[in-house]
This record gives structure tokens, C-alpha cells and sequence, in this order.
């Protein structure tokens, strides 16, 4: 039986040995039974139909010195070989797709024939000198794809606007692009080799332990970080880490991009800043201030303290603002939100809910009389004369009290219970009252 028929006939025991030898490539590993079993059999098949084509003299010398003449399409094997390297394979075990081949076809066919010459022998040699000029024309391929994908990728890194770095599995860097040097205003050369740690960068410590997560978990990482380099481009940046593997499936680099965010994240915190902040005091909204109270309450919670909630009410602001206009008006509210600034602590929360009513939220209440003193100092500051531009006004607020958790224990519960006190404590003509 002449080679290229017995291939056909026993192409299934054959390819079955190419498909166990498949699991123990990576990439191999990672495609398809039937893809990886239908590019064996059409490798076979090829190979088969080159074993049937007459071969003058000449054309045998070439073909068993690896100077087959080019047809100018690409052969299967060029077809091969640039894939494989499109597809992550490398050179090894591209070049083990053809051993395997090679090795199980041959032990299949001298287990059949455990002397073969004559035809049979020169079908043999024909069929190493065909594996032996796929393997060169697969890859050279292959060699000519990953040029032109070094090349590309090189193009890219370059033009990249992005810093883009590769880090070894400690955090060295061994690759910085352009964007990169240009960020940390430092030659490529004072980079490579050093670790974020010996660049002097504070957020070193996170971004070393995304590396060390990333090698261990093989996994891509996300971060941020705030840092103003020399190159003063931006202040807020985010990055992504990426795995680069081996063949062992280890972890040999890690690849870094970042984006400057700066200008991003100025605009989101603008746009938290108008959605919680009142717009002529810059004091913190309605909205802001039950999102702090309920963080006051939940922390009273966990440590059984208390904390008070301060509601009051300018007496005589419509007057004021009818007569002296809103321009006025407003400059009266302006300076009411900062002096309740300034008669609390750092701690503590000053809020204008809307029109003349203004919030305090005081934490870590242990006594009535610190809130007390709290009320004291807020009348006797609003008790000073304010400058609303051609006059100066006097104002006074009646305020109401209610504390956690013996008022109420939630919030809306406790802002409510401050409301009610403050119209007692106008009623009645008392600077503040409690609930």
C-alpha cells in the first residue's frame, strides 16, 4: 500500500494520537476538538495529495534541500504558520504540531510495515521532505507575521497618547512607552529597572499589591490612584493590569495601561457638588445632610452614643427681604451659613435645607448641656450686626432640638422631632427648645 493511501485510510487512529497530543499544548488546549481535528486532517490530506503528484529528478533534489519553488499563493503550511502566530501559539509548539503529525503518522505506518522499501521507502522520504518544508515555510510565515506585529504593535505603543508599561513579576519596569517617560518627566533609561518603590511614587504600596494579586491570580486588576508627577499633566489617574503568560501557563510580566482622569473626575465631583450642595451657600442640601445623618446614626448604633439634631428658623428674614430686596436677602443667608460654620466643629455638619432654614448635626453627644452650648454660641454669633450692602441688619433664629436615640431613632424621625421643637421654641418666644 503505497503511504498517501494508507494515510486516508487510517486518518481517524491517526488524528486521535494528534488529539491527545493537543492537550498538552496551551494554546492548543484553548481551541476546539473539531477545529484543531479538521486542521490536522487538511494538513494530512495535502500532504497525501503531494505524495501522488509526479516529481521529476530536479523538483526532488530541490524539495529534499527545502528550496520547493513558490507557486505565489500561499501554501497551507505559510496559511499555518502565520495563524498559529496570530493565534498565540509559539515557535515550539507551532513546530510540535508538525513532530506529532510526523511521529504518529510514521508509527502508524511501521507498526503496519515494519519493513517497507522499494516505493514504500521512497514514499517515506517524500513525506519527511514534505513535513520538513512545511515546518520552514510555516515558519517563515510566522516569522514574517510576528515582524509585522512587532512592528505594528511598536507603532502603537509609540503613538499611544496613554502611558502604557510592562512590569517583570516584582514590579520592575523592563518597557515604558513615550506617554509613560513623558509622565514621570524621566528617560526610559532611569525607569527600566526601577519599581514604583524606587521611583518614590506614594501610591507604591496599592499598586504593588495589585502586581503581587495579578501574578497570583493570573487575573486582570483595576485601580486609581492620586499623584501629581513633575510632568504636572494631570493628578487622578486610573490603570488596568494585565497577565502575560509562558508556555507553563506562569505569569512573566505584567502588562500596565493608565489614563489621565482628571479632567473626568473634576467634572463628576462638580456635578455631586451641585446635586448636594446649596447653591448660594455651598453648605451641603437637604439631600447631603440626611445621607450624613443617617452615617450619624448607624455609627450611634454601633457605639451607643448619641447625637443631636439642631433645626432652626431665621426670625424676621421676609421682612428683611422685602424691604431690603433678594440681592440683600441673599447676602444675609451667605453670612448666616458662615458663621453656623464657624460655631461647630470640624466633625460636625451645617446644612441649609432651603429658604431660611438651616441644620446642625452634632455627633458624639454626651451631655445636653454640649448641645446646649452649642445653641449658645449660635445665637450669640447671629446676634451681631450683618452687612447686607448699604445697611447693616440684626437677625435671630429660633431653634429646635431633638436627640438620638431619645427622640426618635431615624433621620427623617429625627429631623421631623427638630422641626416640631423649633415652631414650640418660636411660639413660645425661647431662643431653642428640645423635643
Amino acid at each position: 500500500m503505497r503511504l498517501a493511501e494508507f494515510i486516508r485510510k487510517e486518518m481517524e487512529p491517526i488524528l486521535q494520537d494528534w488529539e491527545e497530543f493537543a492537550g498538552t499544548l496551551l494554546h492548543a488546549s484553548q481551541m476546539g476538538t473539531t477545529g484543531l481535528r479538521d486542521h490536522a486532517r487538511d494538513m494530512l490530506l495535502t500532504i497525501a495529495d503531494d505524495l501522488e503528484s509526479h516529481q521529476s529528478e530536479s523538483e526532488q533534489a530541490d524539495k529534499s534541500k527545502g528550496c520547493e519553488p513558490k507557486t505565489g499563493d500561499e501554501s497551507w503550511a505559510e496559511v499555518h504558520g502565520g495563524d498559529r502566530q496570530t493565534s498565540g501559539f509559539s515557535v515550539i509548539e507551532t513546530v510540535s504540531e508538525f513532530r506529532a503529525l510526523r511521529a504518529s503518522v510514521v508509527s502508524h505506518w511501521t507498526k503496519d510495515y515494519p519493513t517497507i522499501a522499494g516505493q514504500q521507502l521512497e514514499d517515506l522520504t517524500r513525506f519527511h521532505e514534505a513535513i520538513d518544508q512545511a515546518v520552514a515555510e510555516s515558519l517563515e510565515q510566522y516569522a514574517t507575521v510576528k515582524e509585522m506585529e512587532t512592528r505594528l504593535f511598536g507603532a502603537i505603543l509609540v503613538a499611544s497618547p496613554d502611558p502604557i508599561h510592562v512590569l517583570d513579576p516584582e514590579g520592575r519596569f523592563v518597557y515604558a512607552n513615550k506617554a509613560t517617560a513623558d509622565l514621570f518627566a524621566l528617560a526610559p533609561e532611569a525607569i527600566i529597572g526601577k519599581s514604583s518603590f524606587d521611583l518614590g511614587f506614594p501610591f507604591a504600596p496599592a499598586f504593588q499589591h495589585s502586581i503581587d494579586k495579578v501574578v497570583a491570580d493570573q487575573c486582570t486588576q483595576r485601580g486609581k490612584f492620586v499623584h501629581m508627577f513633575p510632568s504636572g499633566q494631570g493628578d487622578r489617574f486610573e490603570y488596568v493590569l494585565a497577565p502575560v503568560l509562558d508556555e507553563h501557563r506562569n505569569t512573566e510580566a505584567i502588562v500596565c495601561t493608565s489614563r489621565d482622569i482628571t479632567k473626568q473626575a473634576v467634572a463628576e465631583e462638580k456635578i455631586w457638588h451641585h446635586a448636594n450642595h446649596d447653591l448660594l451657600t455651598g453648605l451641603p442640601n437637604r439631600r447631603l445632610f440626611l445621607d450624613r445623618l443617617e452615617q450619624g446614626v448607624n455609627h450611634a448604633k454601633r457605639s451607643g452614643q448619641s447625637l443631636a439634631v439642631l433645626f432652626m428658623d431665621l426670625d424676621g428674614f421676609k421682612e428683611i427681604n422685602d424691604s431690603f430686596g433678594h440681592e440683600a436677602g441673599d447676602r444675609l443667608l451667605s453670612e448666616v451659613a458662615e458663621r453656623l460654620t464657624h460655631c461647630i466643629r470640624e466633625e460636625d455638619t451645617v446644612s441649609r435645607l432651603g429658604g431660611d432654614e438651616f441644620t446642625v448635626l452634632v455627633t458624639g453627644v454626651k451631655q445636653l448641656k454640649d448641645v446646649e452650648r452649642v445653641a449658645r454660641t449660635i445665637t450669640r454669633e447671629l446676634a451681631r450686626a450683618i452687612d447686607i450692602g448699604q445697611t447693616s441688619v440684626h437677625i435671630s433664629a429660633s431653634i429646635g432640638i431633638s436627640f438620638y436615640p431619645k427622640d426618635a431613632t431615624s433621620p427623617v424621625s429625627l429631623l421631623e422631632a427638630a422641626d416640631k421643637a423649633m415652631y414650640q421654641a418660636k411660639k413660645s418666644g425661647s431662643r431653642w427648645m428640645s423635643a
